[in-house]
Protein backbone atom coordinates (compact mmCIF):
# COMPACT_ATOMS: atom_id res chain seq x y z
CA UNK A 1 0.00 0.00 0.00
CA UNK A 2 1.26 3.54 -0.93
CA UNK A 3 1.71 5.91 1.81
CA UNK A 4 2.83 9.59 1.88
CA UNK A 5 4.88 11.18 4.55
CA UNK A 6 5.58 15.04 4.31
CA UNK A 7 9.45 15.75 4.79
CA UNK A 8 11.82 19.24 4.11
CA UNK A 9 13.43 19.92 0.59
CA UNK A 10 14.56 22.24 -1.29
CA UNK A 11 13.28 24.19 -4.39
CA UNK A 12 12.77 21.97 -7.35
CA UNK A 13 14.03 23.90 -9.57
CA UNK A 14 14.83 22.05 -12.96
CA UNK A 15 18.00 23.39 -14.84
CA UNK A 16 15.87 23.15 -17.76
CA UNK A 17 12.42 24.84 -16.89
CA UNK A 18 12.00 28.49 -17.16
CA UNK A 19 11.49 30.08 -14.47
CA UNK A 20 7.83 30.42 -12.86
CA UNK A 21 7.11 26.87 -13.97
CA UNK A 22 7.63 24.88 -10.67
CA UNK A 23 8.06 21.40 -10.11
CA UNK A 24 5.83 21.33 -7.08
CA UNK A 25 2.88 24.29 -8.23
CA UNK A 26 0.11 25.13 -5.73
CA UNK A 27 -2.84 23.06 -4.70
CA UNK A 28 -4.91 24.48 -6.81
CA UNK A 29 -3.21 24.15 -10.15
CA UNK A 30 -1.48 21.37 -9.57
CA UNK A 31 -2.51 18.45 -12.05
CA UNK A 32 -4.10 15.05 -10.73
CA UNK A 33 -1.41 12.33 -9.45
CA UNK A 34 -1.35 9.69 -11.48
CA UNK A 35 -0.01 6.65 -8.72
CA UNK A 36 -0.10 3.21 -9.86
CA UNK A 37 -2.35 2.27 -7.12
CA UNK A 38 -5.82 3.40 -6.27
CA UNK A 39 -5.15 2.66 -2.22
CA UNK A 40 -2.95 5.67 -1.00
CA UNK A 41 -2.68 6.14 2.96
CA UNK A 42 -2.52 9.92 3.94
CA UNK A 43 -2.83 9.39 8.06
CA UNK A 44 1.01 8.97 8.02
CA UNK A 45 2.79 12.54 7.94
CA UNK A 46 5.70 13.17 9.62
CA UNK A 47 7.83 16.21 9.74
CA UNK A 48 11.67 16.23 10.14
CA UNK A 49 13.05 19.14 11.86
CA UNK A 50 15.73 21.38 10.54
CA UNK A 51 19.58 19.90 10.93
CA UNK A 52 23.09 22.08 11.01
CA UNK A 53 24.27 19.62 7.77
CA UNK A 54 20.94 20.82 5.67
CA UNK A 55 20.17 24.44 4.54
CA UNK A 56 16.30 25.24 5.38
CA UNK A 57 13.81 23.51 3.50
CA UNK A 58 10.02 23.64 2.13
CA UNK A 59 7.87 21.26 3.57
CA UNK A 60 6.84 18.58 0.71
CA UNK A 61 5.06 15.41 0.83
CA UNK A 62 6.12 12.17 -0.46
CA UNK A 63 4.58 8.65 -1.52
CA UNK A 64 6.23 5.67 -0.98
CA UNK A 65 5.86 1.66 -2.48
CA UNK A 66 3.65 2.85 -4.61
CA UNK A 67 3.90 0.39 -7.04
CA UNK A 68 1.53 -2.63 -6.22
CA UNK A 69 3.37 -5.89 -4.59
CA UNK A 70 1.99 -8.31 -7.36
CA UNK A 71 4.23 -6.37 -9.71
CA UNK A 72 7.43 -7.23 -8.06
CA UNK A 73 7.11 -10.61 -9.50
CA UNK A 74 7.38 -8.96 -12.91
CA UNK A 75 10.62 -7.64 -12.19
CA UNK A 76 11.63 -11.00 -10.61
CA UNK A 77 10.46 -12.59 -13.94
CA UNK A 78 13.12 -10.01 -16.13
CA UNK A 79 16.52 -11.04 -14.12
CA UNK A 80 17.94 -13.47 -17.28
CA UNK A 81 16.53 -10.68 -19.36
CA UNK A 82 18.77 -7.86 -17.68
CA UNK A 83 21.37 -10.21 -17.80
CA UNK A 84 21.12 -10.95 -21.28
CA UNK A 85 19.99 -7.01 -22.25
CA UNK A 86 21.62 -4.75 -20.15
CA UNK A 87 24.73 -6.38 -18.22
CA UNK A 88 26.11 -6.09 -21.88
CA UNK A 89 25.82 -2.49 -21.86
CA UNK A 90 29.11 -2.49 -18.95
CA UNK A 91 32.66 -2.16 -19.44
CA UNK A 92 35.11 -5.06 -18.46
CA UNK A 93 37.42 -2.70 -15.43
CA UNK A 94 40.13 -3.87 -17.31
CA UNK A 95 38.76 -2.36 -20.50
CA UNK A 96 37.67 1.02 -19.00
CA UNK A 97 39.53 4.43 -18.84
CA UNK A 98 40.65 5.16 -15.63
CA UNK A 99 41.01 9.22 -14.19
CA UNK A 100 44.58 8.77 -14.30
CA UNK A 101 44.61 8.55 -18.15
CA UNK A 102 44.13 12.15 -18.27
CA UNK A 103 45.66 13.84 -15.57
CA UNK A 104 49.85 14.35 -14.83
CA UNK A 105 51.47 11.51 -13.92
CA UNK A 106 52.43 12.31 -10.11
CA UNK A 107 55.60 9.56 -10.81
CA UNK A 108 56.86 10.83 -13.99
CA UNK A 109 59.66 13.08 -13.82
CA UNK A 110 57.64 15.85 -16.01
CA UNK A 111 55.39 15.89 -13.26
CA UNK A 112 55.19 19.36 -12.46
CA UNK A 113 55.63 20.71 -15.99
CA UNK A 114 52.17 18.53 -16.72
CA UNK A 115 50.66 20.82 -14.28
CA UNK A 116 52.35 23.79 -15.13
CA UNK A 117 51.09 23.24 -18.80
CA UNK A 118 47.36 22.39 -17.46
CA UNK A 119 46.94 25.69 -15.46
CA UNK A 120 48.11 27.84 -18.08
CA UNK A 121 45.41 25.87 -20.31
CA UNK A 122 43.07 26.90 -17.72
CA UNK A 123 43.97 30.52 -17.70
CA UNK A 124 42.16 30.97 -21.02
CA UNK A 125 38.79 29.71 -19.25
CA UNK A 126 36.30 31.77 -17.81
CA UNK A 127 34.99 32.09 -14.50
CA UNK A 128 31.31 30.74 -15.61
CA UNK A 129 32.36 27.63 -17.24
CA UNK A 130 34.15 26.89 -14.37
CA UNK A 131 30.82 27.02 -12.31
CA UNK A 132 29.37 24.89 -14.67
CA UNK A 133 31.78 22.54 -14.18
CA UNK A 134 32.15 22.54 -10.90
CA UNK A 135 28.47 22.02 -10.93
CA UNK A 136 28.88 18.91 -12.76
CA UNK A 137 31.45 17.47 -10.58
CA UNK A 138 30.11 17.92 -7.39
CA UNK A 139 26.72 15.93 -9.24
CA UNK A 140 28.64 13.26 -10.29
CA UNK A 141 30.03 13.06 -6.93
CA UNK A 142 26.92 12.63 -5.00
CA UNK A 143 27.08 8.92 -6.37
CA UNK A 144 26.36 7.20 -3.37
CA UNK A 145 22.73 9.32 -3.02
CA UNK A 146 22.46 7.98 -6.31
CA UNK A 147 22.98 4.57 -5.58
CA UNK A 148 21.09 4.38 -2.47
CA UNK A 149 17.68 5.69 -4.66
CA UNK A 150 18.35 2.75 -7.02
CA UNK A 151 18.48 0.49 -3.61
CA UNK A 152 15.25 2.03 -2.67
CA UNK A 153 13.22 0.73 -5.61
CA UNK A 154 11.11 -2.34 -4.73
CA UNK A 155 11.96 -5.58 -6.90
CA UNK A 156 15.62 -4.33 -8.46
CA UNK A 157 17.36 -3.51 -4.63
CA UNK A 158 20.51 -5.22 -3.67
CA UNK A 159 18.89 -6.97 -0.49
CA UNK A 160 22.48 -7.75 0.42
CA UNK A 161 24.85 -5.41 -0.72
CA UNK A 162 26.63 -8.48 -2.64
CA UNK A 163 23.54 -9.92 -4.30
CA UNK A 164 23.98 -12.02 -7.28
CA UNK A 165 20.60 -10.77 -9.04
CA UNK A 166 20.97 -8.70 -12.29
CA UNK A 167 19.45 -5.85 -11.25
CA UNK A 168 21.99 -5.67 -8.03
CA UNK A 169 24.85 -6.37 -10.28
CA UNK A 170 23.55 -3.72 -12.92
CA UNK A 171 23.28 -1.27 -10.03
CA UNK A 172 26.76 -1.91 -8.18
CA UNK A 173 28.81 -1.88 -11.82
CA UNK A 174 26.64 1.31 -12.99
CA UNK A 175 27.92 3.20 -9.67
CA UNK A 176 31.13 2.04 -9.93
CA UNK A 177 31.70 3.46 -13.56
CA UNK A 178 30.07 6.60 -12.65
CA UNK A 179 32.21 7.12 -9.74
CA UNK A 180 35.17 7.88 -12.11
CA UNK A 181 33.41 10.97 -13.63
CA UNK A 182 33.12 12.82 -10.21
CA UNK A 183 37.04 11.50 -9.33
CA UNK A 184 38.18 12.99 -12.59
CA UNK A 185 36.60 16.16 -12.58
CA UNK A 186 37.61 16.83 -8.56
CA UNK A 187 41.13 15.98 -9.79
CA UNK A 188 41.33 18.33 -12.47
CA UNK A 189 39.56 21.19 -10.78
CA UNK A 190 41.90 20.83 -7.98
CA UNK A 191 44.88 21.16 -9.93
CA UNK A 192 43.76 24.59 -12.04
CA UNK A 193 44.09 26.49 -9.24
CA UNK A 194 40.57 28.64 -10.45
CA UNK A 195 38.33 27.01 -7.55
CA UNK A 196 37.77 26.99 -4.06
CA UNK A 197 38.52 23.38 -3.10
CA UNK A 198 37.32 24.11 0.03
CA UNK A 199 33.86 25.05 -0.39
CA UNK A 200 33.48 22.75 -3.08
CA UNK A 201 34.12 19.89 -0.69
CA UNK A 202 31.52 21.46 1.94
CA UNK A 203 29.15 21.74 -1.21
CA UNK A 204 29.44 17.95 -1.58
CA UNK A 205 29.25 16.84 1.75
CA UNK A 206 25.98 18.97 2.35
CA UNK A 207 24.53 17.89 -0.87
CA UNK A 208 25.45 13.61 -0.12
CA UNK A 209 23.88 14.59 3.76
CA UNK A 210 20.64 16.48 2.15
CA UNK A 211 20.15 13.56 0.02
CA UNK A 212 17.33 13.98 -3.41
CA UNK A 213 13.88 13.62 -3.94
CA UNK A 214 13.51 12.37 -7.70
CA UNK A 215 9.59 11.58 -6.81
CA UNK A 216 10.23 7.41 -7.33
CA UNK A 217 8.25 6.69 -4.65
CA UNK A 218 10.23 2.87 -4.20
CA UNK A 219 8.85 2.53 -8.00
CA UNK A 220 10.87 0.97 -10.31
CA UNK A 221 8.53 1.62 -13.16
CA UNK A 222 9.41 5.83 -12.04
CA UNK A 223 12.67 5.15 -11.04
CA UNK A 224 13.81 3.76 -14.54
CA UNK A 225 11.97 6.51 -16.58
CA UNK A 226 13.49 8.77 -14.41
CA UNK A 227 17.23 7.56 -14.55
CA UNK A 228 16.27 7.04 -18.56
CA UNK A 229 15.65 10.90 -18.89
CA UNK A 230 18.79 11.95 -16.90
CA UNK A 231 21.37 9.85 -18.16
CA UNK A 232 20.37 11.70 -21.55
CA UNK A 233 20.24 14.84 -19.51
CA UNK A 234 23.98 14.11 -18.35
CA UNK A 235 25.17 13.19 -21.52
CA UNK A 236 23.70 16.66 -22.98
CA UNK A 237 25.53 18.75 -20.36
CA UNK A 238 28.73 16.91 -20.37
CA UNK A 239 28.49 16.82 -24.36
CA UNK A 240 28.19 20.75 -24.13
CA UNK A 241 30.86 21.36 -21.52
CA UNK A 242 33.25 19.36 -23.99
CA UNK A 243 32.61 21.71 -26.34
CA UNK A 244 32.79 24.64 -24.66
CA UNK A 245 36.55 23.50 -23.17
CA UNK A 246 37.23 23.48 -26.87
CA UNK A 247 36.19 26.81 -28.09
CA UNK A 248 38.35 28.13 -25.03
CA UNK A 249 41.65 26.32 -26.61
CA UNK A 250 41.46 23.31 -23.56
CA UNK A 251 41.82 20.19 -25.83
CA UNK A 252 42.25 17.68 -22.76
CA UNK A 253 39.70 18.95 -20.54
CA UNK A 254 37.43 18.91 -23.82
CA UNK A 255 38.31 14.79 -23.75
CA UNK A 256 37.71 15.05 -20.08
CA UNK A 257 34.31 15.61 -20.85
CA UNK A 258 33.46 14.01 -24.09
CA UNK A 259 34.82 10.77 -22.56
CA UNK A 260 32.37 11.15 -19.72
CA UNK A 261 29.90 12.25 -22.11
CA UNK A 262 30.66 9.00 -23.55
CA UNK A 263 29.88 6.90 -20.23
CA UNK A 264 26.38 8.63 -20.11
CA UNK A 265 25.45 7.87 -23.47
CA UNK A 266 26.15 4.02 -22.70
CA UNK A 267 23.96 4.13 -19.54
CA UNK A 268 20.81 5.96 -21.38
CA UNK A 269 20.62 3.24 -23.59
CA UNK A 270 20.87 0.38 -20.85
CA UNK A 271 17.99 2.40 -18.90
CA UNK A 272 16.03 3.34 -21.74
CA UNK A 273 15.91 -0.27 -22.82
CA UNK A 274 14.51 -1.33 -19.78
CA UNK A 275 11.47 1.08 -20.10
CA UNK A 276 11.24 -0.42 -23.91
CA UNK A 277 10.49 -3.99 -22.19
CA UNK A 278 8.36 -2.60 -19.41
CA UNK A 279 5.98 -0.99 -22.35
CA UNK A 280 6.35 -4.47 -24.51
CA UNK A 281 5.15 -6.32 -21.33
CA UNK A 282 2.85 -3.54 -19.49
CA UNK A 283 2.31 -0.69 -21.62
CA UNK A 284 -0.61 0.85 -19.61
CA UNK A 285 1.48 0.49 -16.51
CA UNK A 286 4.29 2.07 -18.13
CA UNK A 287 2.23 5.07 -19.88
CA UNK A 288 0.36 5.75 -16.42
CA UNK A 289 4.03 6.20 -14.28
CA UNK A 290 5.34 8.31 -17.71
CA UNK A 291 2.91 10.76 -17.20
CA UNK A 292 3.12 10.57 -13.59
CA UNK A 293 6.49 11.60 -13.56
CA UNK A 294 6.24 14.24 -16.30
CA UNK A 295 3.50 15.82 -14.26
CA UNK A 296 5.83 16.22 -11.04
CA UNK A 297 8.79 17.43 -13.81
CA UNK A 298 11.74 15.95 -13.58
CA UNK A 299 14.20 17.48 -11.36
CA UNK A 300 17.70 17.50 -11.25
CA UNK A 301 19.93 14.78 -9.05
CA UNK A 302 21.50 17.95 -7.25
CA UNK A 303 18.42 19.92 -6.52
CA UNK A 304 19.10 20.08 -2.77
CA UNK A 305 22.58 21.47 -3.39
CA UNK A 306 24.14 24.09 -0.40
CA UNK A 307 27.36 25.14 -0.14
CA UNK A 308 26.97 26.45 3.36
CA UNK A 309 25.46 30.12 2.27
CA UNK A 310 23.49 30.14 -0.50
CA UNK A 311 20.11 28.50 -0.28
CA UNK A 312 19.07 28.70 -4.00
CA UNK A 313 22.52 27.44 -5.02
CA UNK A 314 20.92 25.22 -7.32
CA UNK A 315 18.69 27.68 -9.07
CA UNK A 316 21.81 30.50 -9.71
CA UNK A 317 23.87 27.37 -11.15
CA UNK A 318 21.05 26.52 -13.23
CA UNK A 319 20.38 30.21 -14.32
CA UNK A 320 24.22 29.80 -15.55
CA UNK A 321 24.22 26.73 -16.89
CA UNK A 322 20.89 28.00 -19.24
CA UNK A 323 22.62 31.26 -20.14
CA UNK A 324 25.37 29.18 -21.33
CA UNK A 325 23.71 26.65 -23.23
CA UNK A 326 25.30 23.54 -21.33
CA UNK A 327 21.45 22.62 -20.43
CA UNK A 328 18.57 24.61 -20.94
CA UNK A 329 14.65 24.24 -21.23
CA UNK A 330 15.38 23.41 -24.92
CA UNK A 331 17.26 20.49 -24.11
CA UNK A 332 14.43 19.57 -21.33
CA UNK A 333 11.75 19.89 -23.92
CA UNK A 334 14.12 17.81 -26.55
CA UNK A 335 14.96 15.56 -23.86
CA UNK A 336 11.37 14.15 -23.63
CA UNK A 337 10.50 14.75 -27.42
CA UNK A 338 13.34 12.08 -27.97
CA UNK A 339 11.91 9.33 -24.86
CA UNK A 340 7.98 9.82 -26.79
CA UNK A 341 9.84 8.55 -29.90
CA UNK A 342 11.94 6.09 -28.29
CA UNK A 343 9.50 4.43 -26.72
CA UNK A 344 7.18 5.02 -29.51
CA UNK A 345 4.11 6.04 -26.98
CA UNK A 346 1.91 7.51 -29.79
CA UNK A 347 1.33 4.28 -31.45
CA UNK A 348 0.52 2.27 -27.95
CA UNK A 349 -2.85 0.23 -28.77
CA UNK A 350 -5.35 -1.31 -25.84
CA UNK A 351 -4.55 0.69 -23.18
CA UNK A 352 -7.30 1.56 -20.82
CA UNK A 353 -9.11 4.88 -19.94
CA UNK A 354 -6.33 6.12 -18.00
CA UNK A 355 -3.95 4.71 -19.80
CA UNK A 356 -5.16 6.60 -22.94
CA UNK A 357 -5.74 9.73 -20.81
CA UNK A 358 -1.66 9.21 -20.12
CA UNK A 359 -0.58 8.46 -23.26
CA UNK A 360 -2.64 12.01 -24.68
CA UNK A 361 -1.02 14.20 -21.55
CA UNK A 362 2.85 12.77 -22.37
CA UNK A 363 2.40 13.22 -26.55
CA UNK A 364 0.91 16.43 -26.41
CA UNK A 365 3.62 17.35 -23.65
CA UNK A 366 6.57 18.98 -25.83
CA UNK A 367 4.67 21.79 -27.79
CA UNK A 368 2.87 22.86 -24.50
CA UNK A 369 6.33 23.05 -22.31
CA UNK A 370 8.01 24.96 -26.02
CA UNK A 371 5.49 27.39 -25.79
CA UNK A 372 5.71 27.99 -22.17
CA UNK A 373 9.35 28.44 -22.65
CA UNK A 374 8.53 30.92 -24.96
CA UNK A 375 6.41 33.33 -22.59
CA UNK A 376 8.96 32.74 -20.49
CA UNK A 377 11.52 34.20 -22.35
CA UNK A 378 9.44 37.19 -23.17
CA UNK A 379 8.70 37.96 -19.34
CA UNK A 380 12.31 37.27 -18.54
CA UNK A 381 13.96 40.23 -16.43
CA UNK A 382 17.40 41.08 -15.71
CA UNK A 383 18.89 38.39 -13.16
CA UNK A 384 21.43 40.85 -12.05
CA UNK A 385 24.62 39.23 -10.29
CA UNK A 386 25.43 36.57 -7.98
CA UNK A 387 28.67 35.64 -6.07
CA UNK A 388 29.80 31.74 -6.16
CA UNK A 389 31.34 30.93 -2.98
CA UNK A 390 33.18 27.90 -5.39
CA UNK A 391 35.47 30.66 -7.65
CA UNK A 392 36.45 32.67 -4.30
CA UNK A 393 32.83 34.82 -4.18
CA UNK A 394 33.91 36.15 -7.65
CA UNK A 395 30.32 37.68 -9.21
CA UNK A 396 28.65 36.32 -12.30
CA UNK A 397 25.57 37.55 -14.07
CA UNK A 398 22.64 35.21 -13.66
Amino acid sequence: MASRSAFRSAAFLCASLPRGINRRSSPADRPTLITMTSNVDTSSRMVISKKACVPPREVQEQITHSMPPQKVELFNSLEDWANDNILIHLKPVEKCWQPQDFLPDPAAETFNDEIKELRERAKEITDDYFVVLVGDMITEEALPTYQTMLNTLDGIRDETGASLTSWANWTRAWTAEENRHGDLLNKYLYLTGRVDMKQIEKTIQYLIGSGMDPGTENNPYLGFIYTSFQERATFISHGNTARHAKEHGDLKLAQICGIIASDEKRHETAYTKIVEKLFEIDPDGTVLAFADMMKKKISMPAHLMFDGRDNNLFEHFSLVTQRLGVYTAKDYADILEFLVGRWKVGELTGLSGDGKKAQDFVCTLVPRIRKLEERAQVRAKPRGNMRFSWIFDRELML
